[in-house]
């Protein structure tokens, strides 16, 4: 069987374009390189660390302002790219993309056969780009790794209290725990932590880990099959015209290319809509998770102690709820949860997550600490009814990408690993035992692994949960859609001979201005509640300024023109990072223009997701760009 080997010299182009220090320098992929890479790795990221908390104290305004772009420009000539050929080429290297890598390997390690993976990840380092809240399951790093404790994983704090609470404005009343909320065996983590370790894992096992790599583009075979991706070009300028630095992308061709983008990739979109693998009708929905990471007194610790609250500062037509975890050393990991299918274009998720930590269940633990990070995140809500096709020939979806979060549990990382073990069990069969995929022969389809979701743990609980997100969108309304939450946790477990469906998709679910109240948020008081430039300074964010906007747009008048005085503009409240402004048009006096500060950035999706219009599309910025999250 042939296996594409990639040369030392095609590596190193990789690594140079991704515009940090290699941490894969190996002249034949040996062992030995790898554990110096491993330990370079870990000196750097203590560094960065080191780095990261000095800076804290510092507020950096990233409100640059750049012309926006339309969608379809792009460079008018276009050099040939090079091609690295791998049997599997995994984009995405959070916990579903590295966990197929390292199954891969380790069945062929089992069987002393060869299996050549590449994971390219657009994150400066893996785990760069990971934010969750995080309680996690581990039966699939158990499966992964029977002996992770010894090997030095960092889960360090298991889940010893489960609290739910309902909150009003200044009370927070007790409620009975749901069953699938409870978390005795897990663990507390941070999970960008976790996924820098499933990183060197995977290094360890003789995966190709490209950090800073961003994929761009899809490539096609003639008869519609995927045959892999290309990364973007770099040292090209905001106005789409190369540098003097400018070095053209790179394919990455696979016999299979698995998508582990995460929630609402960019690539996986537009692959959903081309090969037609969501039903017409059906809509995935989502939530926006915001989260901060504090280092508060030991007194007002509890290690192991979870809450999940309800209620304020949501009101009872928005879905979403908040969380308190207590990690080890002093620190809490808390966050809140608003589901993006909100109406009131006057709804600040941020704002709200700053009222948030002003209940006194909250600020009471806070009071006296020091916040240590920020980050915000989409989040896939619609459950099983609003999953794609798994499968298309070439390649598969895993993890978020695919839609596997369990809203009632508000859990996914188990699922998302999981789901990449499926999907390297059906490519491993397919490639290795059977053969396929040479060239000259027809696409891999990976029907396998569609039919092994459906006998798998993941199907089972995303099918017993799957009437309750929608359930809030039925005549039940809010109150009727906790009660019958409550009976089908409790009781029903999902036995019932229906399924609830999401009625439209988030953004046509905002309702004119007109028809809502502006909110009066308090101002920030710098102890508690902060400004977002303030919290954005918190992510490590940073785009280089001199290339293009990645938030393009496809009609540079819609938001002025339809956004504003319909909705009054919500793209400046929905974000929450404050990449997004009305200011007066100097050219225009009397009249606003609309701008975007791409350098803040924080790749959270929501723009793209929330977007009235659909006007906004979301594309990868060059590799290394965006947050640098620590500990999240």
């Amino acid at each position: 069987m042939y296996r594409s080997t990639p040369t030392t010299a095609t590596l190193s182009r990789v690594q140079a374009m991704a515009g940090t220090p290699s941490l894969l320098q190996r002249s034949a992929a040996t062992i030995s390189a790898r554990t110096i890479a491993t330990a370079s790795r870990a000196k750097l990221n203590t560094h960065r660390r080191q780095q990261h908390q000095q800076l804290l104290p510092l507020v950096r305004h990233f409100s640059v302002s750049h012309a926006a772009n339309n969608a379809e420009e792009t460079l008018v000539e276009r050099e040939p790219r090079e091609t690295m050929e791998y049997d599997v080429v995994i984009v995405g290297g959070g916990p579903a993309g590295l966990s197929a890598a390292i199954r891969l390997k380790q069945l062929a390690a089992k069987e002393d056969t060869e299996i050549n993976v590449v994971v390219i990840e657009k994150g400066g380092e893996i785990g760069a780009h990971t934010l969750s809240g995080a309680c996690i399951e581990v039966g699939p790093l158990e499966e992964l790794f029977p002996d992770w404790k010894e090997q030095g994983a960092p889960l360090n704090q298991p889940a010893l209290e489960d609290h739910m609470k309902y909150l009003t404005k200044n009370h927070a009343i007790p409620l009975p725990h749901p069953p699938q909320m409870n978390n005795t065996g897990n663990y507390i983590v941070s999970l960008s932590n976790v996924v820098k370790w499933l990183g060197e894992k995977a290094e360890e096992l003789g995966v190709d880990v490209f950090p800073a790599t961003a994929a761009s583009e899809i490539i096609y075979n003639e008869d519609g099959s995927v045959r892999g991706i290309a990364t973007n070009d770099a040292g090209v300028d905001k106005e789409f015209k190369p540098k003097a630095s400018f070095t053209p992308g790179m394919e990455l061709h696979g016999k299979l290319t698995l998508f582990a983008e995460g929630c609402h990739g960019s690539l996986t979109k537009g692959l959903i809509r081309k090969l037609k693998l969501r039903d017409e009708g059906k809509f995935q929905t989502y939530g926006l998770g915001i989260k901060e990471l504090w280092e508060v007194d030991p007194a007002k610790h509890t290690p192991g102690k979870i809450i999940h609250t309800m209620g304020y500062p949501l009101d009872y037509q928005t879905y979403g709820g908040g969380f308190i975890y207590h990690m080890e050393d002093n620190k809490v990991s808390l966050g809140l949860v608003v589901g993006l299918d909100y109406k009131n274009p006057y709804l600040s998720p941020y704002k709200e997550f700053q009222r948030f930590k002003s209940h006194p269940l909250v600020s009471g633990l806070l009071k006296g600490g020091r916040v240590l990070s920020y980050g915000a995140r989409a989040l896939v809500e619609g459950g099983l009814q609003s999953l794609p096709k798994l499968f298309f020939p070439g390649g598969a979806l895993i993890g978020d990408t695919a839609g596997f979060m369990n809203v009632p549990k508000i859990k996914g990382t188990h699922n998302a690993m999981q789901s990449g073990i499926l999907a390297a069990d059906s490519a491993y069969k397919a490639i290795v035992t059977e053969g396929l995929g040479e060239e000259g022969s027809k696409p891999i389809v990976l029907s396998g692994y569609e039919e092994a979701f459906r006998n798998s743990s993941i199907y089972k609980e995303l099918h017993e949960v799957r009437n309750i997100r929608p359930s809030f969108h039925t005549g039940l309304g809010i109150w009727g859609g906790i009660m019958w939450s409550g009976l089908d946790s409790m009781l029903i477990k999902g036995r019932v001979p229906f399924t609830f469906q999401h009625p439209h998709p988030d953004h046509a679910m905002m309702e004119p201005a007109a028809m809502h109240k502006p909110i009066d948020y308090p101002k920030p008081d710098g102890e508690i509640t902060f400004d977002i430039l303030t919290s954005v300074s918190r992510t490590g964010t940073d785009h280089a300024e001199n290339q293009p906007v990645h938030l393009r747009l496809a009609d540079k008048t819609i938001e002025v023109r339809e956004n504003l005085p319909v909705y009054d503009g919500p793209e400046q409240r929905f974000c929450p990072a404050g990449v997004y402004e009305y200011v007066d048009d100097e050219a225009k006096p009397g009249q606003k223009r609309f701008q975007i500060n791409a350098q803040n950035c924080i790749h959270c999706k929501t723009c793209d997701i929330k977007d009235p219009a659909q006007n906004i599309n979301w594309t990868v910025p060059e590799g290394g760009n965006g947050p640098q999250y620590v500990d999240t």
